[in-house]
């Protein structure tokens, strides 16, 4: 009955995200923050890996509901700098993280997949131990909000503020798609929010310890990740197209019609 809910809800809100999203362009953060919890109460959550952008707007957002909803998708390959700055979120905010985790231990992971599968294959890595763990704990609410900004990659360029995620199957909130990083650092620094130490040695962007290294003079801020690769994603954020079934559906039709 839940699911049932849910995808009624979703046909519902599907219509609205078309007709509010123009106008939602002109929303600042903090106007996207509130709508979302107006609108979706309990059943939306902000999801962060605590970069500087993601500390944005969990400090907005405990301005605004100090009850709010934080999940990370905790990978078990995460550096300590980040396991420490996730302790000090939830004493300074008076929340609970909920952490997801994949199915797979690390070790379970090496027995079924072989030892250091990022190496050989970061998207299968990847997706075993953040795209799937993200896609099971999405089918528990109806919208989440993110804290990507279009100029990070050109996946993310041509995101909207509100948008409806094709692949996960829910409405997806991003509130600081337009910021620039100068405007993201400006907030922190007047509003004194916490950040990844990491961030003072290089690492403006952070993931797994074994996919992540500093960025050198006059790199792109994405060159650290996945540095031996062409792959600037982990997939969370990959709209992946539609397949056209209208070739198959001919064939089939055709077989049947003989």
């Amino acid at each position: 009955m839940k699911d049932q809910i849910r995808v009624r809800i979703g046909d519902h809100i599907k219509e609205q995200i078309a007709d509010l999203q123009t106008a939602a362009e002109s929303w600042n953060p903090q106007r996207s923050l509130s709508w979302a919890f107006e609108t979706f109460g309990n059943h939306v959550a902000i999801s962060s890996a605590f970069g500087a952008e993601g500390m944005v707007l969990i400090d907005m957002a405990s301005r605004q509901n100090k009850n709010f909803r934080l999940f990370t998708i905790d990978t078990e390959f995460l550096f300590p700098e980040t396991y420490n700055l996730m302790d000090r979120i939830e004493e300074k905010y008076g929340i609970t993280i909920e952490k997801v985790y994949s199915v797979l231990s690390p070790e379970e992971q090496e027995r079924t997949h072989g030892a250091a599968l990022w190496t050989r294959d970061p998207d299968s890595c990847c997706n075993l131990r953040k795209v799937e763990p993200l896609r099971r704990k999405l089918g528990e609410l109806s919208a989440w909000i993110t804290s990507i900004r279009r100029d990070q990659t050109s996946i993310r360029s041509s995101a909207r503020r509100l948008e409806w995620d094709v692949k996960f199957g829910l409405v997806k909130v991003n509130p600081i798609v337009d910021w620039t990083s100068k405007q993201v650092w400006r907030y922190i620094h007047d509003h004194d929010v916490p950040y990844n130490a990491l961030h003072n040695q290089d690492y403006p962007s952070i993931g797994c310890t074994h996919c992540t290294r500093a960025v050198r003079l006059g790199e792109d801020p994405r060159a650290g990740r996945w540095p031996e690769f062409a792959k600037t994603e982990c997939g969370l954020h990959i709209i992946e197209p539609v397949p056209d079934l209208s070739a198959a559906v001919v064939s089939k039709a055709a077989k049947f019609g003989n």
